[in-house]
């Protein structure tokens, strides 16, 4: 089973931090920044610590545990973070140096319903909690579990 780690970054402006992602011939869609668990990683909040590195340039703030999606091959944990800055500059990993794997853009979007709805966000199970979360006025770190 492959094992991913995703995060809903949080920004001092209380906007979502997305990687709008870009193949060429498609159309553009976001995604939470993260990545696969490697087999060096101590556990999954070290592995989320270490994909938001490469892919903001920044250091997250974890919360605690959002949801756990899991499917026949793959298991994502998304958790919600805070993150203060950010640098496309100090980005790192493979797929920002191969031009085949299409563009990687950091985006900073508002956490409302109207933005969330207008994005093709995946994967669409955590965009529909984030909506629903925001149009009942819910506090997402009421969400997450911080033991987890």
């Amino acid at each position: 089973m492959i094992e991913c780690v995703r995060a809903v970054l949080l920004t001092p402006a209380g906007r979502l931090l997305l990687i709008r992602r870009t193949w060429p011939g498609a159309a553009p869609y976001r995604v939470f920044p993260g990545g696969h668990v490697e087999p060096d990683d101590p556990g999954l909040r070290a592995a989320l610590v270490r994909e938001v590195r490469e892919e903001t340039g920044a250091e997250p703030q974890i919360t605690g545990l959002l949801r756990v999606l899991a499917g026949e091959h793959q298991r994502q944990y998304f958790y919600l973070a805070r993150i203060r800055s950010w640098s496309e500059a100090d980005r790192t990993g493979p797929e920002f140096a191969d031009p085949d794997r299409g563009e990687y853009r950091l985006e900073e979007v508002p956490l409302s319903v109207r933005a969330l709805g207008a994005l093709a966000l995946e994967p669409e199970e955590i965009a529909a909690l984030l909506r629903d979360a925001v149009t009942a006025g819910t506090d997402l770190a009421a969400l997450a579990d911080p033991a987890r």
